[in-house]
């Protein structure tokens, strides 16, 4: 193995563990809020905090995973765009499925936010104004989440090249796959919209 698939196995590792930093499950627990395992959908994501009633620790909690996401971007963009587009997608990967957490993750939205920011902050922004326009109109997170998802794939091939597009389907695939649960209750009329805590993914 050489040093150059060296470093890209250590960036993977490294993304995975950072990725894997279930913020949503330490600020509640840290905060006396209650194991969030035990609440709603039993999630680690920001979705899952807010069904706890605290605002402000859903908001940390949605910054944070975003931010391991971006963070782990940005540090392997020194070595090389293609370590960025290994750490973006392990960093998915280690919040999704937590090898300290059994494997029971989140379902990575928040972090594939960051992620796609640190790519191509215009891809980011769009993937990002899609979700907010589709759950302004109808009031499904997790809605809002599959069509931003599905977006940002075109957004990457009008404004990227083709290993960032490869990466960022790749992300959304992921994504999708995590979200079958809230896929078969948008079909059967049985998803919860947005409230002020609702029973959405993040």
């Amino acid at each position: 193995m050489d040093i150059f698939s060296q470093a890209h196995l250590l960036t993977a590792i490294l993304s995975y563990v950072g990725g894997s930093i279930p913020f949503g499950l330490l600020l509640t627990k840290l905060t006396g809020t209650g194991n969030l395992r035990e609440i709603g959908s039993g999630n680690i994501g920001a979705t899952n905090v807010l069904r706890t009633g605290r605002k402000g620790l859903a908001a940390a909690t949605l910054l944070l995973d975003a931010a391991k996401g971006a963070a782990a971007v940005l540090i392997a963009r020194e070595i090389s765009i293609e370590a960025a587009l290994i750490a973006g997608l392990f960093a998915v990967l280690g919040h999704n499925f937590p090898a300290w957490l059994k494997f029971k993750g989140g379902k990575g939205v928040a972090t594939t936010l960051g992620v796609l920011l640190a790519i191509s902050w215009q891809v980011g922004l769009l993937t990002i104004a899609t979700w907010l326009l589709t759950a302004a109109i109808f009031r499904f997170s997790s809605l809002a989440a599959l069509v931003a998802l599905l977006a940002s794939p075109v957004y990457a091939y009008l404004l990227t090249v083709e290993k960032v597009l490869i990466t960022i389907t790749l992300l959304t695939l992921l994504g999708i796959a995590r979200h079958h649960e809230n896929i078969r209750r948008l079909i059967t009329g049985k998803e919860s919209k947005i409230r002020l805590v609702n029973k959405d993914t993040v």
